[in-house]
């Protein structure tokens, strides 16, 4: 087997190496200058050579890879031109993707295996709100609560901000406000069809890895005309099956050929307003990923939309024309015929401008990794089919997918969503328990009170008895003593009266 591509003709081949692939690159150039060709050119010669591919279909013009292409009279004037190798129209193996599920496989992806940071990237949250989802994201980890779908993570939120109280002594504050306008990002989510690519079964990226029985290499295509119309959720999206590349494949080195060459079509959506951690981590990603057998091409319109730090890691270049109508293009096209190794004397600048549909300017390392001279080049036809995937052939990929009976149907398992709520139905019990006894002890008090009010009466009223009857008594003795003296004395007055007059 061949250890190069060759994707086009110049004054020589326009020549990359399989064991360079890994060292990543970059198709660009305006509207309707060939970059689609040329993507679908490098798509079919890394098939040829067994290695599997992963890009989206943006226009709906890469799915029709599937089928063989016809020899019109362009594509037999370009070929008889430029006499490429064993050309002939032909299909190749592919696997037809969609989040939505309606044109491909439906792929999904869990809330847990997203993580907090993609998540905020794609609900577009600040700094506040970033950390109390992480928060969300922390409190699950920790009472063992899975975050599948949408519904789950929403349950979390609300979990969190019932209990801010207790939370916020470990974790700082938790604002309501903050936590509604994580939920109100959600909610836009979901209408966007988010609900849709959260769940389960989650998407096994070892399913990319595979070759025919001609030991040609799938093509996985994205079907994202609809995905593209969300660009934060096709971007996060991507970002999120190359992080799992990243995540999941063992580290080989530099292999004869890598595992899987990734394309990120319209990758300036990418780092539009991205937050510099997200940026720093994308970096991060693409420097330490060609150690895992991955190649990943950035398919743009304007080489500046990337960050130089991304820009500087990338090996293999191929530049369509540009346009230079303004004088901030004028700048633009300057600073991209600087990127390139130019021989003396070539004014790359004009050539820039006067690329001819088809022709590009490309740039590859050599057998020593030194990125080679810069040549202008017409790229090779395709063998199959330029236009749209018929809808028959189309529905005939997905049904006979062996992926699509993998993953076709969703599952609904007990989690966060479920798991929250059947402990607040369990709080709910024990509440209304609670208020029972405590209504039941309440009553319990209430009735020892009214005893203990009717004793005091009680005790009241015989205390009163015994003082009034010793009141009594003491007055009968009194009344009793008077009288008798009373008697007395009065028996002695008769006595004396009568023996006074006795005696007298």
């Amino acid at each position: 087997m061949r250890q190069e591509l060759v994707i086009g003709q110049g004054e020589k081949p326009a020549i990359i190496h399989l064991d360079k692939l890994n060292r990543h690159g970059l198709i660009a150039g305006a509207t309707g200058t060939g970059k689609t060709v040329t993507l679908k050119v490098i798509a079919e010669k890394l098939s040829k050579a067994g290695i599997p591919v992963f890009l989206a279909d943006v226009k709906g013009d890469l799915a029709s890879i599937a089928e063989p292409g016809e020899l019109s009279e362009k594509i037999l004037e370009r070929a008889a031109k430029l006499q490429p190798e064993d050309f002939e129209p032909r299909a190749y193996p592919v696997e037809l993707l969609d989040i939505f599920g309606a044109n491909g496989v439906p792929v999904r992806t869990t809330i847990s295996d997203m993580g907090p940071i993609l998540l905020s990237r794609l609900l577009g949250l600040n700094e506040t709100q970033e950390g109390i989802l992480n928060i969300a994201f922390k409190v699950a980890d920790e009472k063992q609560l899975l975050l599948i779908d949408i519904k789950d993570l929403r349950a979390m939120l609300n979990f969190v901000g019932d209990n801010a109280t207790e939370l916020r002594r470990e974790y700082g504050n938790i604002s309501k406000q903050s936590i509604g306008a994580i939920l109100r990002g959600l909610l836009v989510i979901e209408e966007q069809g988010g609900d849709l690519f959260f769940g389960e079964p989650m998407f096994d990226i070892q399913d990319l890895l595979k070759t025919d029985a001609a030991g040609r290499g799938y093509v996985n295509i994205l079907m994202a005309n609809r995905l593209f119309m969300s660009p934060k959720l096709y971007s996060t999206f991507l970002l999120w099956f190359l992080s799992e590349l990243y995540e999941q494949l063992p580290e080989v080195g530099d292999l004869e050929k890598p595992k899987i060459v990734f394309f990120f079509d319209e990758a300036h959506v990418l780092f539009q307003d991205v937050p510099d951690v997200l940026e720093e981590k994308i970096e991060l990603i693409v420097r330490l990923i060609r150690s895992k057998g991955v190649g990943v091409y950035f398919v743009t319109q304007n080489p500046t939309d990337l960050p130089n730090a991304i820009l500087s890691q990338l090996g293999n270049k191929i530049q369509h024309a540009l346009r230079a109508f303004t004088p901030k293009e004028q700048k633009t096209v300057k600073a991209v015929a600087e990127t390139f190794r130019q021989q003396e004397g070539e004014e790359l600048e004009k050539k820039l401008t006067e690329l001819k549909v088809g022709e590009a300017l490309v740039s590859f390392l050599d057998p020593e990794g030194i990125p080679g001279y810069v040549q202008q080049v017409m790229i090779y036809p395709p063998e199959s089919k330029m236009g749209i995937l018929d809808p028959l052939v189309k529905e005939e990929k997905i049904n006979r997918s062996l992926l699509y009976y993998k993953y076709s149907e969703a599952i609904d398992r007990e989690s966060s969503y479920e798991q929250l709520q059947r402990l607040s139905e369990i709080k709910a019990i024990e509440l209304e328990e609670n208020e029972e006894l405590a209504a039941r002890d309440r009553e319990k008090a209430e009735q020892l009170k009214q005893l203990e009010i009717e004793h005091q009466k009680q005790k009241e009223q015989t205390r009163q008895k015994r003082t009034s009857s010793s009141r009594d008594s003491t007055m009968d003795r009194f009344t009793k003593n008077l009288m008798s003296q009373v008697g007395r004395e009065v028996g002695r007055v008769i006595s004396r009266g009568i023996l006074g007059i006795l005696k007298k």
